[in-house]
């Protein structure tokens, strides 16, 4: 019999009757699959369930802690979504709707980790302006972020590109490693406990799988070969999955994503520039916009050297896509509202005869 536990279950078991709690190893579309106390099962969603639905960050991805009805002949039912303690959105560009759920912009692709490893590669494709995106997304996750730069092998010299990220990343582990030689990977056994789960973020190409594979002790990804040109790979992760390490750490692997769209994440820019929105409080002017009011303090720290100019436009520049995210939203929102309005009228005034000649 499985065990839960092993899988991260710490909360109360509450159950509704009848139910077991389980959680989802696996997503295809509107199919999963669930680890619970009679092991891996495929599941779907319970209509009922569906209707209760209001968005889609209603349904369940993988990671979520949920409760189902076992079905020892056919595919269980899910009835019930757990609580998330962390989760990892992005902007979902295409949105798209679920039956009657609404269509919001967020994408809910992983829930209930502990830590978020943000991959790069320590060759071409080495962003250090990418890296603070997602170091952004990951604190507003509500879990603890850890950088992993991969490929340290074929490096000069990887401490540049450490101290780098240590520069923009107060607070955060930055770990240089290479999948191929085991450089670094020492490093990253603190993090490999019973029971936590891990996140793997990154492009494509950027060694997730190899690490995969690695910390598996078996070839579970396919790793595919990267362009000499850019350094870019192709999706080798076709799907996201939770996988069981050998040490009884948990990962989840999530596809490459060529753009993190900023969903949501005010807090977690806070997080990332702890200092540059605590020289934002010190202006004399609450809607100060550091560009010529006196008594900026942000302005005074740019004159003064404290606060380095790249940081500052790297904090502009994620403020203003968290800008354009959510006037996006407001507006898919309002144009999906005005739509609704307009069709009902049609309706009611074809009804009426209006469209009669």
């Amino acid at each position: 019999m499985t065990n839960l536990k092993d899988y991260g279950y710490t909360e109360p078991e509450v159950l509704e009757k009848g139910l077991i709690p389980a959680r989802i190893t696996e997503q295809h579309r509107d199919h999963y699959k669930a680890i619970c106390e009679k092991g891996e099962v495929q599941a779907v969603l319970k209509g009922s369930f569906i209707h209760s639905a209001k968005v889609k960050d209603d349904l369940p991805c993988v990671g979520d802690f949920v409760q189902l009805r076992y079905n020892d002949s056919g595919p269980s039912l899910i009835e019930k979504l757990e609580e998330r303690h962390s989760k990892f959105s992005r902007f979902d560009a295409f949105g798209g709707s679920f039956g009657h759920i609404k269509a919001d912009r967020e994408q809910v692709v992983a829930a209930n980790f502990d830590y978020v490893f943000i991959i790069s590669s320590l060759n071409h494709d080495f962003n250090i302006n990418r890296i603070a995106r997602y170091l952004t997304q990951a604190w507003q996750s509500g879990a603890q972020p850890v950088v992993i730069l991969t490929k340290a092998d074929l490096a000069v010299d990887s401490s540049e590109s450490v101290l780098e990220v240590q520069n923009i990343a107060a607070g955060v582990s930055v770990h240089a490693i290479s999948s191929h030689t085991g450089f670094g990977l020492e490093g990253l056994e603190k993090y490999l406990t019973p029971a936590k789960t891990i996140v793997f973020l990154g492009m494509s190409g950027v060694g997730k799988s190899s690490l995969l594979n690695v910390l598996m002790n078996r070839e579970v990804m396919q790793v595919s070969a990267i362009r000499d040109s850019d350094s870019r790979g192709r999706h080798t992760t076709t799907h996201r999955q939770l996988f069981m390490l050998p040490s009884g750490a948990l990962v989840i692997d999530t596809p490459g994503m060529r753009e993190l769209g900023l969903y949501g994440a005010q807090e977690g820019l806070g997080s990332s520039f702890s200092s540059v929105e605590e020289l934002s409080r010190q202006c004399r002017f609450s809607n100060c916009s550091h560009e010529s009011e006196p008594g900026c303090a942000v302005l005074a720290a740019l004159d003064g050297g404290s606060l380095p100019h790249e940081q500052w436009e790297r904090y502009k520049a994620q403020m203003k896509e968290i800008r354009f995210v959510e006037d996006k939203t407001a507006y898919m929102s309002e144009r999906k509202t005005w739509g609704k309005e307009i069709s009902k009228f049609s309706k009611q005034l074809k009804k009426s005869g209006g469209f009669k000649r």
